[in-house]
């Protein structure tokens, strides 16, 4: 059985920090709920609280276990009111930062405030308070339209059935996430040992040798288009700098379907790039992008050609190995000569003749392909738990559309860890 109900008659709301300076915040007894924490984290631990001083005698209002915070603002309609609720209790006095505002249930309201949590972050939710924002350039939501927000809500017990399965879903992907930051940190540890020589992998123990980059390549010639020199309907596929800047993974399977188009005339001044060719962006605006590069695993019988800012370099295969080539610029060594010559421009420049002069310590192709099957290995079992938090986080999209708009009352059996 469900009931209908305006905000006001089931809770207050309150405001953030007021007469607060720059210099209040970092230092201090109190602390406060941070605007970022407010959007990106459906239940609040506690965890990610900041420091901030409140003298004795300030009036403000501190937030209690089973709160609902929202932000008040955001730069588009959609996002404004998303929702929050404490769900931790602080022996230190705890505050709502100055850009959202605290919704408090009656002590008699047969409200589960988590169940509103989740609410306002359902489509459902979303749809009653988005029509609401008001504004140009940044948009906000009035607290007094806000208590007049009027939802369905079904019975308490009911409420608290879905708050435990999304908990679980939450959970699920929690779970996950903590696990890919755990196996990113090993992979991390891996490269360092592996990639230096301070770990060897077992059978191997022959030294490790020393060779300048410029006597073991030759370049592939790239070619530069404009968007609107690319043809959707061509068969050739082009490499931009910006496709290896924001991949994840350092290989590339080229014959994926979203990869840019060449016009075929107008490319066909440029080489084409073959498996093992070693692909980087010429140029970065901050020194995590400086060496970054990407290893062509594999090409499609049409074609791939390499684009604008990059440099696509072809190893000698007897110096270095397929598959161990996208290691380089994980290196110390490697990054350390090229940050030192790409040091002191507006824009950090990765040239042909830089990279040609890097000199680096390196084992046997032997080893270089065992150490690189290592690594690969752990980048497929990080992708493989990507894809099952992808499926958590839909799954979980999915409950919260059905559980929170009624539409589903069975229960939902979520995917075990094995």
């Amino acid at each position: 059985m469900s009931s209908t109900v305006r905000l006001r008659e089931i809770g207050s709301t309150y405001g953030g920090l007021t007469g607060k300076s720059k210099a209040d915040f970092g230092r201090g007894d109190a602390r406060f709920v941070t605007f970022l924490e407010v959007i990106n984290s459906t239940r609040l631990s506690g965890r990610a609280l900041e420091r901030v001083e409140v003298k004795k005698g300030e009036r403000q209002n501190s937030v209690k276990c089973g709160d609902v915070l929202f932000n008040g603002s955001s730069e588009t309609p959609q996002e404004v009111a998303l929702s929050a609720v404490v769900d931790f209790d602080s022996n230190i006095v705890t505050f709502l930062n100055s850009f959202c505002f605290g919704f408090r249930l009656r002590p008699d309201a047969a409200v589960d405030p988590t169940y509103l949590a989740y609410f306002f972050r359902s489509s459902a939710g979303r749809s009653l308070v988005s029509s609401l924002a008001q504004g140009a350039t940044r948009y906000n939501i009035a607290k007094t339209k806000f208590l007049d927000v009027e939802l369905a809500l079904p019975s308490f017990e009911r409420q608290r059935e879905i708050v435990e399965w999304l908990n679980d879903a939450d959970d699920m992907v929690a779970t996950l996430e903590r696990l890919i930051a755990k196996k990113q940190a090993i992979k991390q540890g891996m490269m360092q040992q592996l990639l230096t020589g301070r770990t060897r992998l077992p059978g191997f123990t022959e030294a490790w040798s020393e060779i300048r980059l410029g006597n073991h390549v030759s370049y592939v010639k790239t070619v530069a288009l404009s968007r609107a020199q690319l043809d959707t309907k061509s068969p050739l596929k082009y490499l931009h700098y910006g496709d290896i800047h924001t991949r994840s993974s350092i290989l590339l399977d080229a014959a994926i379907e979203e990869m840019p188009r060449a016009n075929v005339s107008l490319a066909a001044r440029a080489g084409q790039l073959r498996r093992g060719d070693l692909v980087f962006a010429d140029a970065s605006e901050d020194f995590a992008g400086v060496g970054k590069s990407i290893e062509i695993e594999d090409t499609p019988d049409t074609g791939v050609v390499p684009g604008l800012h990059t440099i696509a370099a072809r190893f000698d295969k007897s110096v270095l190995a397929d598959g161990f080539k996208a290691y380089l610029q994980f290196i110390p060594s490697f990054r350390d000569q090229l940050l030192r010559l790409a040091a002191g421009t507006k824009v950090l420049a990765t040239t042909r003749s830089y990279i040609s002069s890097i000199t680096l310590t390196l084992p046997a192709v032997a080893e270089q392909n065992a150490i690189a099957e290592t690594l690969h290995d752990s980048e497929r079992e990080i992708e493989a738990l990507r894809a099952r938090l992808l499926k958590a986080q839909d799954m979980k999209t999915g409950m919260m559309q059905q559980l929170l708009a009624g539409r589903c009352h069975l229960p939902l059996e979520l995917p075990h860890e094995h």
